[in-house]
């Protein structure tokens, strides 16, 4: 490969690599589709290139889809809750809105309900912007057929997305002040910074202990939540770092990363939290991971 074509994939890696993450939702595996259209762009003729970035994501689409089959069969024998894996991401991701939702839990969840197809017409169109016109070539569908695609997962995703927070201070203070009520076993104070529908989801992945089913309700997940501090004991540190270009808490022992603490906020309460302990997900939480959506 020419330092020539090196440069170019280096100039758009952030953005490949955000494109592969929010089809999958495993950093692990966006890695591994970024290295595979590495190898296919140093192979390519790039004479017959009218629009390297075009031809870079059409690559990174193909190989993301072809990665969901491997993916959803290991869904269906995964213990307990399936968390996206946490990426570890510079503060001024989040001054871009319309990426810092499209990186949230909350958001990433929702696109799991979507199927491949409608997940990779929405991820391109509704956070990357490309016209229907380039989707549909790197699909290998009409432009009537994407369209339609759009359509159904826009309306999809529309319905059962949550108000977007971006307050990332107020965001940091309400998980800060959660997580010292939880070590001081404040039960009471803990249900107050709970909305009543509030949702925890815990994803150990059967490697370590984690609820396996989400817990409901502000009673019932300030007492998990005081019951989980309780049995960290003092050994374990909690660090702040930006995740998913959100305020998250890192839990360490001996400074490696047991856990990644995420939480969406709306009006100065949690609504729903999201625990990620299973080790194989926690590599990507604290390294900073480039993304973009240029």
């Amino acid at each position: 490969m020419s330092d020539d074509s090196a440069a170019t994939f280096a100039r758009y890696r952030p953005l490949l690599f955000s494109i592969a993450y929010e089809m999958l939702g495993s950093a692990a595996d966006a890695e591994d589709v970024v290295q595979e259209s590495y190898l296919r762009w140093a192979n390519t003729d790039r004479s017959t290139i009218e629009n390297e970035k075009s031809y870079l994501t059409q690559i990174v689409t193909r190989q993301s889809l072809n990665h969901m089959r491997t993916l959803a069969r290991r869904k269906e024998t995964y213990l307990g809750p399936w968390l996206p894996e946490p990426i570890g991401t510079q503060d001024d991701a989040s001054t871009d809105v319309i990426l810092a939702e499209s990186l949230s839990f909350a958001m990433l969840l929702v696109l799991e309900s979507l199927s491949p197809a409608e997940r990779a017409v929405f991820v391109l169109r509704e956070v990357f912007d490309y016209p229907h016109s380039d989707i549909a070539e790197m699909l290998g569908k009409s432009d009537a057929a994407v369209r339609q695609l759009a359509s159904r997962a826009r309306e999809h995703v529309t319905q059962r997305r949550k108000r977007f927070d971006a307050d990332q201070q107020v965001a940091q203070n309400v998980l800060g002040e959660f997580l010292t009520s939880a070590a001081t076993g404040d039960v009471d104070r803990l249900v107050e910074m709970l909305t009543e529908d509030v949702v925890a989801y815990s994803d150990g992945g059967g490697l370590v202990s984690a609820a396996r089913r989400p817990i409901h309700g502000a009673d019932k997940v300030s007492r998990w939540m005081a019951g989980a501090a309780r049995k960290g004991g003092a050994a374990a540190t909690i660090e702040f770092a930006h995740v998913n270009a959100l305020p998250a808490a890192l839990v360490k022992i001996d400074g490696q990363i047991v856990s990644a603490i995420l939480a969406d906020v709306e009006d100065g309460k949690i609504s729903a939290l999201y625990f990620v302990a299973n080790p194989e997900k926690l590599s990507f939480a604290d390294a900073l991971q480039p993304v973009s959506r240029v």
